[in-house]
């Protein structure tokens, strides 16, 4: 444990030395909250758009401020496998649970923090267009939040151990195109029907977006909340053990 919690200090230390850490990953997400909200307020109240409104926004920003945490986690196992840092250390007595643990611990404190600065601001975004946001709610969704916050971490790490410094932020860039789409971030996915709904159906990333809105709207039905819960974490739980597995032979076989 000692050897995981040294690991993890010395990756957080890393990250909060990069000030785009702090531009993508807290600025950007509070930025686009803003810029929202005001593409909602520009709406007329006849057309019933509810997918920009702040309780809604707030829930699908919190996911949305999730990929950067993947690219940032991509960014940072390439740049360590790319300088041979990794292999170094592979030769000490650490396990590769203590690696992929030490990864995953400081960006997920990351994204917590990124929840708390973004929720915070939804509050006061909310205050300032009058509209009332329950308080209890977004503290819910902070907790339901972590699962996909793994979820997206373990696909961070999957894609910095697989691929290079320089192509693991242009896939991570994809799959940050992907989320925010296939997600319904920006849009009513399931108004939409027909195929394309049946495709996010098959991706976690729709699910990660319901069910942070159904803990801010305190709507704990099967459907809203329960199934795109357990969808979550079971893909966070699958995803996680495939890039411990991933990592694991891919650094055996860097050292052979």
């Amino acid at each position: 444990m000692n050897k995981t919690l040294c690991f993890a200090k010395r990756n957080l230390i890393e990250i909060s030395r990069d000030a785009l850490s702090y531009i993508f990953c807290i600025a950007f997400p509070i930025v686009m909250l803003v810029v929202m909200t005001l593409v909602n307020e520009s709406i007329p109240k006849e057309a019933n758009m509810t997918i920009f409104r702040i309780d809604s926004l707030s829930g699908g920003i919190g996911v949305f401020g999730q990929t950067f945490v993947m690219l940032f986690t991509a960014m940072a196992v390439s740049r360590d496998r790319s300088g041979s840092f990794l292999i170094r250390m592979f030769a000490s007595p650490m396990k590769s649970s203590n690696f992929t643990n030490g990864y995953i611990l400081p960006m997920l404190l990351v994204a917590v923090v990124q929840w708390l600065v973004s929720f915070a601001a939804a509050v006061v975004v909310a205050k300032v267009v009058d509209y009332d946001v329950k308080p209890q709610g977004l503290l819910l969704a902070t907790v339901v939040l972590i699962p996909s916050a793994i979820l997206f971490i373990a696909i961070g790490l999957i894609l910095g151990t697989l691929f290079n410094q320089n192509a693991a932020p242009g896939l991570c860039s994809v799959i940050i195109s992907l989320g925010s789409f296939m997600g319904g971030i920006w849009f009513d996915v399931e108004s939409s029907g027909g195929v394309l709904y049946k495709i996010c159906k098959c991706m976690p990333f729709i699910y990660c977006t319901k069910s942070a809105r159904a803990a801010i709207h305190l709507d704990f039905g099967t459907e809203a909340f329960l199934i795109p819960l357990l969808v979550v974490t079971s893909a966070a739980v699958v995803l996680t053990i495939i890039a411990a597995a991933v990592f694991n032979t891919k650094m055996k076989a860097d050292l052979s």
